[in-house]
């Protein structure tokens, strides 16, 4: 799992290591950590949770494995 904490301590920091994980299509999933809830990287809902409450996923799979579910606005058919 790629975890927040883990791509840097602030939030200049995150966008620098993100972005190029993003254009390479290695992060593919978000999830917000309180409720383990993940979805799209384009979802509404999941761009306005605050920055220390995300997490990032490569793929569905490993997001499942951790116990979080998908989330119902940007992902009804599987939620």
């Amino acid at each position: 799992m790629i975890r927040h904490l883990a791509l840097g301590a602030t939030p200049k920091e995150r966008s620098t290591k993100i972005g190029p994980l993003l254009r390479l299509e290695k992060i593919k999933f978000g999830g917000y950590r309180r409720d383990k809830i993940y979805g799209t990287l384009t979802c509404s809902a999941g761009k306005r949770m605050k920055g220390e409450s995300r997490v990032f996923f490569q793929d569905e799979n490993e997001e499942l494995e951790l116990g979080y579910r998908p989330c119902g606005r940007c992902m009804p058919e599987t939620y």
